[in-house]
């Protein structure tokens, strides 16, 4: 697939391949077999349960049968990049030097394609290790618009699914994330900002700021990842991809009026039945 030896450097050959620089670069982690069974499930809780801090984790895990402690909990976590989702405003400090901008979402009708899209960052596990998946969707529509998967939660891959929706959607009113280094980063706001978008940013750990993007998780992991052990980062590409694909082409949604993404995103007309 890449050729380390051609004219063009790697670089631009994962651009024309739509593919992450960090997939290039993959090898299988070494991550125990206890600890990838112990993420996993920790993944499934943090659906079902996003309030759950360590010390919760840390006590439903012990009550399955996991000896862990808090610490080893805490590790994991960084590891997946989860975040404990608070009703109330976390008011912990973002990174130095990383401006957070306001929450312009609230009270919002959104009521229209490409008025907002909206991005998140997620653990996908696999047989053996795992990886980081960006997405881009369209708030209104719920359609997947981009997606990059990359093994680290480096900034590039967001930038990737980032230009790559802009190029072939063009640009909405306003682009929502949370507050995550990678999306509070000049790197990734000045992206928006060449292109005249407004920038609206989450509460941090106000999971409803956000929550078209964390539906589409739980929805990807329960009806796709979940059902499948993807053996490395090739097959979880390709299977991911024939699942966005059924989602924005085939899945009605009973939010959408029994339509599809796409059918809503392009202002198709739903069909009458037949009587």
């Amino acid at each position: 697939m890449i050729d380390r030896q051609h004219d063009l450097s790697i670089r631009q050959q994962v651009r024309l391949l739509n593919i992450s620089r960090g997939c290039v670069y993959y090898q299988s982690r070494e991550t125990s077999r206890a600890d990838l069974t112990i993420m996993r499930r920790m993944d499934e809780l943090h659906l079902d349960y996003p309030f759950a801090g360590s010390r919760m984790l840390r006590d439903l895990l012990r009550r399955e049968g996991h000896n862990i402690g808090r610490r080893h909990v805490r590790s994991l976590m960084r590891k997946m990049g989860l975040q404990t989702l608070y009703r109330k405003p976390n008011l912990s400090k973002p990174a130095t030097g990383h401006r957070i901008y306001p929450y312009l979402l609230r009270g919002m009708v959104i009521d229209r394609p490409n008025q907002v899209w909206a991005t998140d960052i997620t653990y996908i596990p696999m047989a053996k290790g795992f990886v980081y998946l960006c997405a881009i969707i369209d708030w209104h529509s719920r359609k997947v618009l981009s997606y990059r998967m990359s093994i680290s939660l480096e900034v590039d891959p967001c930038i990737e699914a980032l230009e790559e929706a802009i190029s072939k959607h063009g640009t909405p009113e306003i682009f929502n994330t949370d507050q995550g280094s990678q999306f509070t980063c000049e790197r990734f706001t000045d992206v928006l900002k060449q292109h005249g978008i407004q920038i609206s940013m989450d509460g941090r750990g106000r999971w409803m700021d956000n929550v078209m993007i964390e539906r589409l998780w739980r929805t990807v992991k329960y009806e796709e990842v979940y059902l499948k052990g993807y053996a490395n980062v090739r097959e979880a590409k390709m299977q991911l991809s024939a699942y966005f694909e059924f989602y924005n082409q085939h899945r009605p949604h009973s939010s959408l009026d029994a339509q599809t993404p796409d059918e809503v995103y392009y202002g198709k007309v739903k069909q009458p039945k037949a009587a």
